[in-house]
């Protein structure tokens, strides 16, 4: 029989509303192991920010910063760091406006700023305090990731000025930045070139916008009940809810499971 791997999303698919790992998709993720089938993970979010996931669902292989840090068994086996210099010039021009900066490396972050009210908001959302301030650490280390807390009404005037930059929206207040072309999906291609899986045999499940490449690259994409609506678009199956074993359906309706557990 042919090995499949499968790839999950974090924040509102491993997750739930109230970002608690829900009984039934750790349940689920033990017996697909069990049946052979690979697991990892594939998210937004840096290592630091899931390794008590990890180790709760005995993961060790994983795509974070949306494709830009790639870890296979523990190894890293990819990274894509933003442009420091191209970077600055972004930093200058937000801190003239007002708009605080977050950066992340595979370890830590930290802020541009000492406080401010949508860096709170947001991070809160994800049950993160707000970063320290770090106004060096642009300098001091390789970033692959930062968030730019504005409203959407702003957005548009970034993502003209600086191109070599993508410029993704998770919250009300923040956007991620990631290098130009990178996605899950790219982070994913790197995977695969360690494994010998053909395309058919990797699903993956997501809910967010940050999603949309991944679900469109694998063989079998699964939007969740709870997905963003351009996200429904490019997705083969959509499940339930991730509040309602979103998860657990999932996995029963493409056929990973093969047999119901609940």
């Amino acid at each position: 029989m042919e090995k499949k791997i499968v790839f999950f999303d974090i924040d509102g698919t491993l997750l739930n509303h109230d970002k608690e790992l829900p009984a039934s998709t750790k349940m689920a993720i033990k017996e697909l192991k069990e049946q052979g089938v690979y697991v990892a993970i594939a998210t937004g979010r840096a290592p630091f920010m899931f390794a008590d996931l990890r180790k709760e669902l005995e993961i060790d292989t994983f795509v974070s910063f949306n494709g830009q840090y790639v870890v296979f068994e523990g190894e890293v086996i990819y990274k894509n760091p933003l442009n420091v210099e191209k970077l600055h010039l972004l930093r200058e021009n937000s801190e003239k406006v007002s708009h605080p900066l977050v950066y992340l490396n595979h370890e830590t972050m930290k802020a541009n700023v000492e406080n401010h009210p949508f860096i709170n908001e947001s991070m809160g959302s994800l049950k993160f305090v707000h970063p320290e301030y770090g106004p060096s650490f642009l300098d001091e280390t390789e970033i692959f990731q930062a968030l730019l807390f504005i409203e959407d009404e702003h957005q548009q005037s970034y993502v003209k000025a600086y191109e070599d930059f993508d410029f993704i929206r998770w919250h009300q207040y923040s956007t991620d930045i990631l290098p130009k072309g990178g996605s899950k999906a790219i982070g994913i291609q790197r995977m695969l070139e360690r494994l010998p899986f053909k395309k058919e045999n990797v699903f993956a499940f997501g809910d967010g916008l940050n999603d949309i490449e991944m679900i469109d690259f694998v063989g079998t994409g699964v939007a969740m009940g709870n997905a963003h609506p351009e996200l429904l678009k490019v997705a083969n199956h959509v499940t339930k809810d991730v509040g309602e074993d979103g998860i657990l359906h999932g996995l029963e309706q493409v056929g990973l499971l093969k047999q119901k557990i609940r």
